[in-house]
């Protein structure tokens, strides 16, 4: 039986209705679930640049008696307000956000990693990461040692990189090379942890600043270094007012 257009647009109209309810109803129902997921997956990250978790490690009690934060500005000083005017809250700045404005006018999460039978001795700060790689985004944290110079350890991510090539970044295999290298020279400036072109295999090869690459993955790598470098500069105030503490 055809249907006058007038019940079409009615008809339609009224399942939309319907439609756009379920959708929010069940936005609404997901919402706190994947917040959930979302701050397991971002602690997870965090601690990975210091700790390896094993299967079954509850992440967020670990987080919650391991790790203190507190956010700083370009200058290394302590900001207690965010932009809006509330309490800021370290695990809360939004580092994509952040990445988009002025190096000069971001908010720096700063994550301490404190000694499990002592609460008030930190073992390692772990710093965010942000850059662009070969297809899209990596990120990470780098952890540093109490002297702010030499790295415990890092853990990266990336959003699209090659499989096999530049998504290796996410691998243990890459990332223990950054362990115990310096991102200070001898006469005290920051120079970085470089990845080098091509893979050779041998860690003799390379100096305090330097990691083997990753073969076949030259832009990513270049990526990856700028990103490190990029961030390590936005911390080196607050890394050199606390070097000496």
């Amino acid at each position: 039986m055809q249907r006058s257009n007038t019940y079409v647009l009615i008809f339609t109209a009224i399942m939309t209705v319907i439609i756009g309810g379920i959708l929010s109803f069940t936005s609404q129902v997901l919402a706190p679930a994947q917040k959930k997921s979302i701050e397991l997956d971002t602690k997870q990250s965090i601690l990975s640049a210091v700790m390896q978790l094993k299967k079954g490690d509850d992440a967020l009690a670990i987080y919650s008696k391991r790790i203190k934060s507190m956010v700083v500005d370009i200058d290394g000083n302590l900001i207690k307000k965010n932009r809006k005017g509330n309490p800021i809250v370290a695990e809360d700045v939004n580092i994509l956000k952040n990445y988009k404005i002025d190096a000069n006018k971001r908010e720096y999460p700063v994550y301490e990693y404190m000694n499990e039978d002592d609460s008030t001795k930190i073992e390692a700060y772990i710093l965010p990461l942000y850059g662009a790689g070969l297809w899209n985004a990596i990120y990470g944290y780098v952890a540093l040692e109490k002297d702010l110079n030499t790295i415990k350890g890092v853990s990266f991510g990336h959003v699209q990189e090659t499989p096999g090539l530049g998504a290796r970044i996410d691998s243990k295999e890459i990332q223990v090379r950054y362990q115990g290298k310096t991102i200070f020279d001898e006469s005290g400036n920051l120079v970085s942890v470089m990845m080098l072109k091509g893979e050779k295999k041998d860690p003799s090869l390379f100096g305090t600043h330097e990691v083997d690459g990753m073969s076949g993955s030259t832009l990513t790598a270049k990526g990856l270094n700028a990103m490190v470098k990029d961030y390590l500069g936005c911390y080196e105030s607050f890394i050199k007012k606390n070097q000496h503490q």
